[in-house]
């Protein structure tokens, strides 16, 4: 269930992955520190954070890998940078979120930082993503419940966003218009950052970005 380590670029690659990584702790930063609503992991995650007392990089390392072990279960190929993603972010995110301040009250500036964090991880998506060494551990389950369950790979990253969503709206995570601000233009961001950087993700990213984009029929 392991994809294969292309050793002759691995110092390379993961020089390259890292700097998507940073990006994406980033801009999940950005959106938390704007102050208007986050995207759907990061409601959740800020959520169990604020309830634990652990740090929202923390939080999100824990989840990464739980999501993972629910993947591995269902039998999903995963790579070492899933495991990558996994323990970088979380770090980025907390040293992001230790410099960045808390921004309220200037929807101006709030609104510069929720754009800039969409931004911001479209370019981190296209950069980790162009490496090709294994999808992120959200997208490993997205892949798995679709093969398992035969729902659509649609269906499948929706169920798992909503019931992501709920959970941490319900334990009182930052939901606000920037939600859904991120969820309409997360897409665009990383579809224009793909074709920017010229990024051909592997066979089942890029049926799973068509799809959802509902180019597959």
């Amino acid at each position: 269930m392991l994809k294969p380590v292309r050793w002759k670029t691995f110092i390379r690659d993961f020089l390259v992955i890292q700097i998507g990584f940073a990006l994406f702790g980033l801009s999940i930063a950005l959106t938390i520190r704007a102050n208007l609503g986050t995207g759907t992991w990061s409601v959740f995650e800020v959520a169990l954070a604020d309830i634990t007392g652990l740090s929202v990089g923390t939080i999100t390392v824990i989840v990464g890998f739980t999501v993972l072990i629910a993947a591995l279960l269902l039998r999903e190929k995963v790579g070492w940078g899933t495991l990558g993603n996994i323990l970088s972010i979380g770090p980025w995110l907390d040293l992001c979120l230790r410099i960045i301040p808390s921004v309220e009250n200037q929807i101006v500036m709030q609104s510069i930082m929720l754009l800039g964090g969409v931004l911001t991880q479209g370019i981190a998506s296209a950069i980790y993503i162009g490496v090709d060494a294994g999808a992120g551990p959200r997208d490993s389950l997205m892949l798995a419940l679709h093969r398992t369950t035969k729902l659509s790979l649609r269906m499948a990253r929706g169920s798992v966003e909503v019931a992501v969503f709920l959970a941490g709206w319900l334990l009182g995570g930052p939901a606000g218009i920037g939600t859904l601000v991120f969820a309409l233009l997360i897409g665009p961001a990383v579809q224009w950052a793909f074709k920017a950087f010229n990024v051909r993700p592997h066979r089942e990213m890029e049926e799973a970005q068509a799809e959802i984009e509902g180019t597959v029929k």
